[in-house]
């Protein structure tokens, strides 16, 4: 089943996720700027929770079950459901219908949905088919792709075309955009040793390209990145979601 089209009449929800809400509730803002734009209904749902994904990369799956069921009741009356973040973006899109295999209703109502969600550059780009952003920043910027975005939905060029329509912003790739960040969720308290590894090899590449912001679209990428930058001494790279540049919601910009 296709998604809509998007009308004035379409009601968008944004599934905010977790880390958002609690770490960086600017990130939902910008969100919320770059959608309004579009004069459509914008909907913050909210009794919205986590979507699952924790307990579903632990192997808990009724609880990421439970999760999942809450979660599709909430945004299936909407027209279009947006969020800010490839990894929640890749759970609820991809693997929701495999969690509900053994329900064939649940997989029924959740093939509805999955064609109206999702990440937020792909519905800028693809369903939007934004010319123009509110950003107005200067310098160069470099590009993590994190992993769930680019391997689960295909987000790679939808971010840089978004970006370029900044007049004062410079993409400088790094060597290996795609390579993971070390990040991975639970992986990274697991496997510390390992994440950090990753991490710095992701921050030479970054800090390579003399860019002075690394930008990508998934807040814990953003995270795990920043705080190792801070650890090994990089106070002057500056780590941001691509919404806020886009939004133009920078402070000290």
């Amino acid at each position: 089943m296709s998604a809509p089209e998007l009308t004035e009449q379409s009601r968008i929800a944004v599934f905010v996720t977790c880390l958002v809400d609690l770490m960086r509730p600017e990130i939902g803002f910008a969100t919320l700027a770059l959608l309004e734009r579009a004069g459509c209904e914008v909907v913050v749902p909210p009794d919205q929770t986590c979507c699952g994904q924790p307990a579903f990369n632990s192997g808990d799956r009724a609880s990421a079950h439970r999760l999942a069921e809450r979660v599709l009741a909430l945004l299936e009356p909407y027209d279009f459901v947006v969020i800010p973040s490839g990894s929640c973006a890749g759970m609820v899109k991809t693997h929701y219908v495999e969690l509900f295999s053994d329900d064939p209703t649940l997989r029924r109502r959740m093939a509805d949905l999955a064609p109206r969600v999702y990440e937020l550059t792909d519905f800028l780009v693809r369903v939007m088919r934004v010319q123009e952003v509110p950003g107005q920043a200067q310098g160069t910027i470099t590009y993590h792709d994190s992993c769930s975005g680019l391997r689960e939905l295909g987000v790679q060029e939808q971010p840089r075309r978004l970006l370029r329509l900044i007049p004062g912003i410079q993409i400088k790739e790094m060597r290996d955009s795609r390579a993971c960040c070390g990040f991975g969720g639970s992986f990274s308290l697991k496997y510390g040793e390992v994440s950090s590894a990753i991490a710095d090899e992701k921050i030479a590449q970054a800090q390579a390209t003399g860019a002075q912001a690394l930008v990508m679209g998934d807040l814990g990428c953003m995270l795990h990145l920043e705080g190792r930058l801070r650890r090994v001494g990089d106070d002057k790279t500056r780590v941001l979601h691509v919404a806020q540049l886009l939004a133009g919601e920078l402070e000290g910009q």
